[in-house]
């Protein structure tokens, strides 16, 4: 399954109810401001490199750019282009979103 976050973790809980939820192999795509998520040293960046051992967890690039975080995204996290994110839609037999 392929899961998407668009609300940034410092401000509503959807990262943290997707976690729960999150089997392993399956991936998470940080999207709008949900791409605060990918940045390191913060205080959710523990959370998210636990995580990372059981799910892949992607960022949309563009999001990071808009935001100018292209210099804080932590090791792990891998970007992606809109093409990407269809890419990943294709690959997975569903997509859940937390809003």
């Amino acid at each position: 399954m392929l899961h998407t976050v668009n609300k940034s973790p410092f401000e509503h809980n959807t990262l943290e109810s997707c976690l729960k939820f999150a089997r392993k192999g399956s991936a998470l795509l940080l999207i709008e401001d949900g791409v605060y998520a990918a940045t390191r040293d913060t205080a959710i960046s523990k959370r998210v490199q636990e995580a990372m051992k059981i799910v892949s967890i992607y960022a949309l690039r563009p999001d990071i750019e808009a935001r100018g975080m292209q210099d804080r995204v932590m090791d792990g996290v891998r970007l992606v282009d809109y093409a990407g994110f269809v890419d990943l839609v294709v690959e997975h037999n569903a997509v859940q979103s937390w809003l």
